[in-house]
């Protein structure tokens, strides 16, 4: 048998040495914070190798792509990154196109 693990999102990726590592987290259906959005819990980590990790990014890109071209996710433009912070402007993030809030989880419907 496999485990499974369910995540709403990853909070943090650290890169160490020739280490990666994701931090899994899923949002609370109790805890709140101070704006009322659901409080973030841990859940796991993943740790990868640099290799690993970006061979994985492919992976994910590619899926999306899939997403994108079946119309579930939807391209939007975003807005101007600051240019003094030294960040380069982003032409487009992906959305997911399900009709509800960017902080809503199926967890939570």
């Amino acid at each position: 048998m496999h485990s499974e693990v369910y995540t709403d999102g990853v909070d943090e990726i650290t890169v160490g040495g020739s280490i990666v590592r994701v931090d899994l987290v899923s949002l609370s259906p109790t805890e709140r914070e101070a704006n009322n959005v659901p409080k973030k819990i841990f859940r796991q980590r993943l740790i990868f190798s640099i290799e690993g990790f970006a061979n994985s990014v492919e992976v994910m890109q590619n899926a999306l792509q899939g997403l994108v071209e079946a119309g579930v996710v939807k391209r939007t433009q975003a807005r101007t990154a600051d240019r003094t912070a030294g960040q380069a402007e982003r032409s487009s993030v992906a959305t997911p196109n399900l009709g509800r809030s960017a902080n809503a989880s199926t967890n939570f419907r």
